[in-house]
């Protein structure tokens, strides 16, 4: 086999800056882990890693751009220092329409392209309506997740090429995680975010779907063509890989949620910044 590098995944509630968390309390606010926009004291964003509480009216720039959010509360930077009032605090989904997004994506064009235009309040996890959902179907998340259970998670990735470097191997193991329940894994791409064209996020892999077990453990396996092609030759490099949590337990085939961002994917795990620029692949 070719190169490879293992990494640790980090510990999120946040996909992009907008909406601020993919992940709300019962107040209606965000309830972050990731990179929290502070105003830097000379007119512009501190953009560092963080937890923190922010308001679901927090400023709104344009997509692409950044302001300072609207700080409820701060939180300690690291889960392992909340408190215990903090770790009780039970999590819930955004709701419809997706509040502080100017995210201007469809997540699944197809299957769902008037996503935008459900209105759904926010659901504690454990109470989400979870389509065609009958109690005698026996619903496996059925108590109340804390975000002192959310704070369990760990991950580890090894990213492998391939001998002729035309693919690249992505293995995951996971700990910790919410016990019975789905998860899948999406790739962000270099220009998924891209203000002047941004590309659809896509599965790592399809299916990209993985269920723990009682214990919260569970693996993950992919295998991609040509995830890195050099810079400069047009190509959609992968720079993060992001483990999402699906509070309606559903997968979707080639798109990574019907209302993204919170309104049914929910990011748990990933890398804390743009990655694998070590790597390069030639399919």
């Amino acid at each position: 086999m070719g190169p490879s590098r293992t990494y640790q995944l980090s510990l999120t509630t946040q996909g992009p800056a907008y909406p601020p968390s993919e992940v709300m309390d019962a107040n209606g606010d965000f309830v972050v882990i990731g990179r929290i926009n502070r105003d830097d004291g000379a007119g512009g964003v501190s953009n560092g890693w963080g937890c923190a509480i922010v308001a679901a009216d927090s400023p709104l720039p344009e997509f692409g751009g950044n302001e300072p959010y609207r700080i409820i509360r701060e939180l300690p930077d690291h889960p392992s220092q909340f408190s215990p009032a903090d770790n009780e605090i039970v999590l819930h989904t955004l709701p419809l329409p997706l509040p502080c997004s100017n995210y201007p994506m469809v997540f699944a064009p197809e299957q769902f392209p008037n996503a935008s235009e459900v209105v759904r309040p926010s659901y504690p996890f454990h109470q989400v309506a979870v389509p065609d959902l009958r109690a005698q179907d026996g619903p496996k998340v059925t108590e109340p997740v804390t975000l002192g259970t959310w704070g369990r998670a760990r991950g580890e990735l090894e990213v492998r090429l391939s001998d002729d470097r035309k693919s690249g191997e992505f293995g995951f193991e996971f700990s910790g995680m919410l016990p019975n329940s789905l998860y899948t894994v999406m790739s962000l791409r270099e220009h998924d975010l891209d203000p002047a064209g941004p590309t659809r996020p896509g599965p790592l892999g399809v299916p990209n779907a993985f269920v723990t077990d009682q214990d919260g453990r569970g693996r993950y396996r992919a295998v991609l063509p040509d995830p890195f092609p050099a810079p400069g030759t047009g190509g959609n490099r992968i720079v993060n890989v992001v483990v999402l949590w699906m509070s309606y337990q559903q997968n979707y085939g080639g798109a990574i949620g019907r209302f993204g961002l919170g309104g049914d994917i929910h990011a748990q795990l990933k890398l804390q910044g743009p990655s694998f620029g070590e790597f390069i692949t030639n399919g």
